[in-house]
């Protein structure tokens, strides 16, 4: 496939809290080195990388850093990264909101963008005015944009309001208007930022499938930034993982999807700083290869290991039980599950065990997870107790029927039951 989208050495540094150098000495020096001695920017030796989290030395900050990928032609491209690495800043340079500081992209036909709540509207002019001025920025002709017309208005669900000022839509109506704009008016590059979680669930399966028929059925190419990352398996081909303005990692969506969540696997793992008494000494989740993992389809079960130290003996210890408890990203108790430890310490010698708590197959719907577990003597003392540690993520699994989770509130629990048609 010819490539459609080529980025090179694409880097962008901004200075904080300034626009250009907003000193005299940096403006002459920068004038003198470009200028008159012909030399690059000196200011782009300098800089840190953008880490949000944390106070750096330099008031030079370098948003996106030498990024280097292409996108073929029909690809559905996903985009993924934390808050903040880069993500919008490499879709505005893409879509020419801004410049890059150093660097080029080569993009073969014309882009259509959906970068934020209102991009490209003018909110004075009605949804009808709006989709012709659109139109025209892209090069099409009135009547080409008539011909889709009616497409665009009948997808996006606004026609009762097609003649109003866009400064009277809600949110949901702007985001649902541009992208129907954006897919429908014949671009050969979409690209949509995370703008779609403003709509509403039905929208956005509608807006998914849409993206799926212009990469699938027209070839045209698609780039995606969403933090759902459920949709980004489903809709993606291929996938990059952004972080601190540089490529982390380039592969298939559902390798980038499991990376992303794991990225921060070591810090789901709980190791106790307690070095006496009784005590949950570290615990972790595990996939069916018993690999420590923080991300699992809906089809996976996943387990909790635990290791218990024992160092003191007395009967109270004798009659502890351990209790986990099952989170939800709410904190929300969903689930307890016990264990008697007197079947674990059965042997003089044993001051330390290993358990593996599993859960059942497709028990659990999409979500984020964590566990609390404490160890007792009911009524009588509580040894040890840590809460919400060990998070994980269920994520969707397209294969699973017809029926999206996704698409409805659906609680935290997904339960078989028995129909029978009377």
């Amino acid at each position: 496939m010819p490539t459609a989208i080529k980025f090179e050495n694409i880097s962008k540094q901004y200075r904080l809290g300034v626009v250009s150098t907003q000193t005299l000495s940096h403006d002459l020096n920068r004038w003198w080195k470009m200028n008159i001695r012909g030399k690059e920017d000196p200011y782009l030796k300098i800089g840190e990388v953008n880490d949000r989290a944390h106070k750096g030395e330099s008031e030079y900050v370098w948003a996106l850093k030498d990024i280097n990928f292409e996108v073929q032609q029909g690809d559905v491209l996903g985009i993924i990264g934390k808050n903040g690495a880069g993500k919008s800043t490499l879709l505005k340079i893409l879509s020419k909101v801004t410049a890059p500081t150093t660097g080029t992209i080569k993009a073969a036909g014309r882009i259509a963008s959906l970068l934020e709540v209102g991009t490209g509207f003018h909110p004075e002019m009605t949804g009808r005015e709006n989709i012709y001025m659109n139109g025209a920025i892209m090069g099409m002709t009135k009547a080409e944009i008539t011909r889709r017309f009616d497409e665009i208005v009948d997808f996006s669900g606004v026609e009762r309001y097609i003649d109003t000022p866009a400064k009277r839509y809600s949110s949901g109506m702007t985001v649902r208007l541009g992208f129907a704009i954006a897919a429908h008016l014949e671009p050969e590059i979409l690209v949509v930022d995370e703008v779609l979680a403003v709509g509403d669930a039905e929208f956005q399966k509608k807006a998914i499938g849409k993206m799926q028929d212009v990469s699938r059925g027209e070839g045209r190419t698609v780039l995606f930034v969403s933090h759902n990352m459920g949709a980004l398996k489903n809709l993606c081909k291929k996938g990059i993982i952004l972080n601190n303005g540089g490529v982390l990692f380039e592969g298939t969506a559902n390798e980038a999807v499991s990376r992303y969540l794991n990225l921060n696997q070591l810090e789901k793992i709980y190791n106790s700083t307690k070095t006496s008494g009784f005590y949950v000494k570290k615990a972790y989740t595990v996939n069916y290869e018993m690999v420590n993992s923080a991300c699992y389809e809906i089809n996976e079960n996943p387990k909790l290991l635990i290791e218990i130290f024992q160092l003191i003996k007395n009967e109270s210890v004798a009659n502890a039980i351990l209790g986990v408890v099952l989170l939800d990203d709410l904190k929300n108790k969903i689930f307890t599950v016990e264990y008697n430890l007197i079947n674990a310490f059965t042997q003089i010698d044993t001051t330390e065990v290993k358990l593996l708590v599993e859960l059942p197959n497709r028990l659990l719907a999409p979500g984020n997870y964590s566990f609390l577990i404490a160890i007792h003597n009911p009524n009588v003392e509580l040894f040890d107790e840590v809460d919400d540690i060990c998070g994980f993520n269920i994520i969707e699994d397209d294969t699973i029927g017809h029926f999206k989770y996704s698409s409805i509130n659906q609680g935290s629990i997904i339960v078989d039951s028995n129909f029978k048609l009377l």
